[in-house]
């Protein structure tokens, strides 16, 4: 491609409204513009991109034989209706209706729409298993988009869909997207992790996503310092190796004026912050259904530790989702927030950490006021010690090896192995081997096509704009253009020429060069070549023709190297 004939729509200046560095980078690159709150156009320099990443995808996904099909992003709401999703998804499915009051949306995800084809399509369990898988247009309504395309109303992504006869062949796929996945992310040269994660409203009973490491992530992810172990922050084991020493103090009452917090009472006491409790009170599982549950539940957890929710909703005496109690709720049951007791008339669940600790500091129900030389069994009741805390750095990894790492993670996998949630609500089954029909298990895996390039823009960037990725197979580098030529202007127009030939060569090599033929300064040129990130660079000129030399430059490196032409195309 001739940057002359290519629209360059680069931009000196940051956006305002770009609030992270990819989506600066990626606005003053000119691979995308945004058209309203979170929808944006791919321009042809990110439109470059975005292919290359649907190729890897596509090939990693028909290596391992799914097959591609491709369905509408406008869904009939009777599917949502019959899969029970159309009030439980949430504001984040756009409902309309069409020209006959028929009501639609527009997909978030297609489990409805896949298995709506899998119980039209399949008969018989020697059809399975198969999987389908798509690169379509995804639209959430976001109640804030923010992030560029991180986190768009609209966006590029691979879903995939597997269909089994039984458990062991849906792990046996759910394997094979495992590592696909892992190809995918090594080929576009990511620093990646795959960790397991909680199912959330996809539903099913296994799960792990795939982040790719920055600091600007928005999960925490918990790695072990000496394995391979990975988890989500919300799904990573608290384990406590501490044993409650013995009950030496008495429980007293002592003054904390307009100190709620356990950080403000550990300060006024000269204590150390984990010797201190904070009790949570969360509505119970209590309803008409299930009238014997407990209308409250409470949660207590060290001074030090903050709740994971996700935790916490497994109870099963606490409602799902995890709801706090009001003031109001708290006043009825003669409680003042910030000074809660331990010693409670309703079921007391307590953290590992919390439930090892004695002669600590709780809340005294009584404003500003706590207690101290609180013990367990002597001074409170527990209901159950649980873990309902999330992890933190130097915890003991749940493997037993090493200890707990936290680092930012930006989820750009998610594969799951879903069951038959889909299947049994939509009546998809087939004939199994004994001639009677069998509910179909189901896998689902998605990959956040457009999210990648957010990503990977996050991963690698300098001062001078984005660094794509070194790959092992320069085939795969994402980069919109492997190599750029730039002819310096010359009397003779020798420079011009020679650069044209040389263009012509790599081309014919199948190299996905640009020649920068755009009547601009060299400075402005190689400025632009560094922010849209080219990772290779070739100077043509005058001055080092006379020696038939060429000036070649690595995008991230400082110096610069003389080549001739046989070095420049044994290079490439």
């Amino acid at each position: 491609m001739k940057a002359s004939q290519f629209l360059f729509a680069t931009l000196k200046e940051t956006p305002n409204d770009a609030d992270i560095i990819s989506s600066q980078l990626m606005v003053r690159a000119g691979l995308i513009r945004k058209l309203a709150s979170g929808l944006y156009v791919w321009l042809p320099m990110g439109l470059r991109v975005l292919k290359r990443v649907e190729r890897i995808v596509r090939e990693e996904m028909e290596r391992i034989d799914s097959q591609e099909l491709l369905m509408p992003v406008t869904q009939p709401g009777e599917l949502w209706h019959e899969s029970g999703r159309w009030e439980d998804y949430g504001a984040e499915l756009l409902r309309f209706k069409d020209r006959h009051s028929r009501d639609f949306v527009l997909g978030p995800t297609h489990e409805e729409v896949i298995t709506d084809i899998a119980r039209n399509e399949l008969k018989s369990y020697k059809q399975l298993p198969v999987s389908f898988y798509q690169i379509q247009t995804k639209f959430r309504d976001e109640i804030r988009p923010r992030f560029g395309v991180m986190r768009a109303r609209e966006f590029t992504m691979k879903d995939a869909y597997s269909f089994h006869i039984d458990t062991h062949s849906l792990a046996q796929t759910y394997q094979d997207m495992y590592d696909a996945y892992s190809r995918i992310f090594s080929r576009l040269g990511l620093d990646f992790r795959a960790v397991q994660a909680d199912t959330g409203s996809i539903g099913g009973f296994a799960s792990h996503e795939f982040h790719v490491l920055a600091d600007s992530g928005e999960d925490d992810i918990a790695f072990s310092s000496e394995s391979d172990f990975a988890a989500n922050v919300e799904l990573a084991e608290a384990i406590c190796t501490s044993t409650r020493p013995a009950a030496t103090q008495a429980r007293s009452n002592v003054a904390t004026p307009n100190m709620p917090t356990c950080e403000a009472v550990a300060e006024h006491l000269g204590i150390a912050l984990t010797q201190t409790v904070k009790t949570l009170i969360v509505k119970g599982s209590h309803s008409e259904d299930n009238p014997d549950a407990p209308k409250f539940v409470a949660l207590v957890l060290r001074g030090d530790h903050t709740l994971n929710e996700i935790k916490a909703e497994k109870i099963a005496a606490v409602h799902t989702p995890l709801t706090m109690a009001s003031e109001d709720e708290l006043k009825q049951l003669g409680l003042i927030k910030g000074y809660i007791s331990v010693d409670l008339p309703i079921p007391t669940y307590v953290d590992r950490a919390a439930a090892a600790l004695a002669n600590f500091v709780s809340g005294a129900n009584i404003e500003h006021q706590h207690t101290t030389g609180m013990n367990w069994e002597r001074d409170a009741k527990i209901a159950e010690v649980v873990d309902i805390r999330n992890v933190v750095d130097g915890d003991p990894s749940p493997d037993g090896k090493g200890v707990i790492q936290i680092k930012r993670g930006i989820e750009v996998g998610h594969i799951f192995q879903l069951g038959d949630k889909y299947s049994k609500a939509l009546g998809c089954s087939v004939l199994g081997k004994e001639g009677k029909p069998v509910t179909l298990m189901m896998g689902c895996y998605g990959i956040g096509v457009s999210r990648i390039i957010a990503a990977a823009i996050e991963q690698n960037h300098d001062d001078k704009g984005i660094i794509w990725a070194k790959t092992d197979n320069p085939a795969d580098s994402i980069a919109p253009f492997y190599v750029a030529i730039v002819p310096l202007k010359s009397k003779t127009g020798e420079a011009e020429q020679k650069a044209e030939e040389l263009y012509q060569m790599l081309k014919s090599r199948g190299i996905n060069v640009l020649l920068d033929d755009r009547d601009e300064r060299a400075g402005v040129k190689f400025a632009d070549l560094e922010l849209i990130g080219i990772p290779h660079r070739i100077v043509v000129s005058e001055r080092n023709l006379a020696e038939n030399k060429y000036e070649y430059a690595d995008r991230t490196a400082e110096d610069k190297q003389l080549l001739s032409l046989e070095e420049v195309l044994a290079k490439f």
